[in-house]
């Protein structure tokens, strides 16, 4: 049977938009990379930086973002908007630092 990652992805997980919306965790990875995916693509990002985003976001990318975790801990990503770049972090709720407390619960 093929996995989504949904059956692998143990735990909650931190989703961040660094100056765009406050820290939030989720009990499943699959519903933190929908919720993050869809308040990135609202934003301006242009063409190249949302297909980046797509790709790591969009549909089928729990993989993706669940082996970027493994690997190194937590994906993070940066974007640039208004002439300045923000930071999209998905970690660990209980990796996910001082910013991983604040945020609230899905």
């Amino acid at each position: 049977m093929k996995s989504d990652g949904s059956d692998r992805a143990g735990g909650a997980v931190t989703v961040e938009i660094e100056d765009i919306a406050e820290p939030a965790t989720f009990s499943r990875l699959p519903d933190a990379v929908a919720a993050l995916w869809e308040a990135l693509r609202v934003l301006p990002l242009g063409w190249t930086q949302y297909e980046a985003y797509r790709h790591f976001l969009g549909p089928g990318a729990v993989r993706r973002v669940e082996e970027s975790i493994e690997r190194d801990g937590e994906l993070s990503l940066s974007f640039r908007l208004a002439g300045r770049l923000h930071l999209v972090r998905i970690a660990p709720a209980d990796r996910a630092g001082p910013a991983g407390g604040r945020g609230r619960s899905a």
